[in-house]
């Protein structure tokens, strides 16, 4: 996760300078270059969050079913480890908004 975010932030801030650089010296081309990988690192961390997202809301959905489970057959451990992974969850989705 960590390294394709990165390296859509990197390629994005090549894109901005890139876009910057064609524009003051009146390079169209160049402009349009740099706001294309402007464009893709964006992309490609937008990507990455939303994967993050999905496998947050999997893991929560996940969380719930299995302290449903453990209510159920009245297995606190089974429980307790349900809700954490529904916390740990909410907390991928969290950090990915």
């Amino acid at each position: 996760m960590g390294s394709e975010r990165t390296k859509g932030k990197a390629e994005e801030i090549k894109g901005s300078v890139k876009q910057g650089v064609g524009d003051m010296i009146g390079n169209e081309q160049m402009e349009a270059e740099g706001y294309v990988e402007k464009s893709e690192g964006q992309f490609r961390q937008e990507k990455v969050k939303a994967e993050e997202q999905a496998k947050g809301a999997r893991e929560e959905t996940e969380g719930k079913v299995e302290g449903f489970v453990g209510r159920i057959t009245g297995d606190e451990e089974t429980q307790v480890e349900g809700k954490a992974k529904e916390h740990k969850g909410k907390g991928r989705q969290k950090a990915n908004d």
